[in-house]
């Protein structure tokens, strides 16, 4: 007997074929796995504003499709300039950039304290500042050179295992010990009021490995 096909009106797959192949053609297809490559080189990227290092290197893995990456040193997700991204072979010289001097540009609000030392957080507390030459000059010396810094709380630093900025975000605060570091050059490079009447300082920074710029800001 042949088959007449299912009554008028009932819900046929697409296509013709079973009530099973119906279900089947429902089902989400599997997700394509990306075919990785090998790529080997150095990627200088400008990492855009609001990114943090490590989903910047992510993205950049995926659209190469390289097999292996990583990134030397990691810039504030509120940060911007050049990240520079390894991959393949280039990675064997990722310790060497890490180790390598750094130069950033800041500007750091003066008598404002937020709960991130950054622009990021909360102004948790704000007092007018002014100064003379004199004075501004005699603060650049004096965190010019060899100096101590304890790492913020709001940093990829690790305690225990586990980065210092999930502590921060739970509320909790724990015990940093001070690293030493150097500052090669301090120079500020303009100084101007802001519409609430704060001064603000833009610095240019060059700096051993594990500055916090927001550390020297505050």
């Amino acid at each position: 007997m042949s088959n007449a096909g299912p009554p008028q009106g009932a819900n046929a797959p697409l296509g013709g074929g079973d009530a099973s192949s119906a279900r089947e053609s429902t089902r989400a297809a599997p997700r394509t796995r990306v075919q990785r490559r090998p790529v080997h080189g150095v990627l200088l990227l400008d990492k855009p504003y609001g990114l943090s290092s490590n989903d910047a290197l992510q993205k950049a893995k995926w659209l190469l499709r390289a097999e292996k990456a990583g990134h030397t040193g990691t810039l504030d997700p509120l940060a911007t300039g050049v990240l520079p991204l390894c991959f393949g072979a280039a990675t064997k010289f990722s310790q060497l950039h890490l180790d390598a001097d750094k130069s950033y540009e800041a500007i750091a609000v003066l008598g404002v304290q937020t709960s991130t030392g950054d622009a990021e957080g909360q102004v948790i507390a704000e007092k007018p500042v002014d100064f003379t030459p004199a004075q501004l000059l005699a603060v650049v010396e004096k965190f010019t050179g060899p100096i101590q810094q304890v790492p913020p709380m709001h940093s990829a630093l690790k305690k225990d295992g586990k980065a210092l900025y999930d502590y921060a975000r739970a509320g909790i605060e724990v015990e940093r010990e001070a690293r030493d570091v150097t500052i090669h050059a301090l120079e500020v490079k303009e100084i101007e009021t802001d519409e609430q009447g704060r001064r603000r300082l833009q610095i240019h920074v060059t700096c051993s490995k594990g500055t916090y710029i927001r550390t020297l800001g505050e």
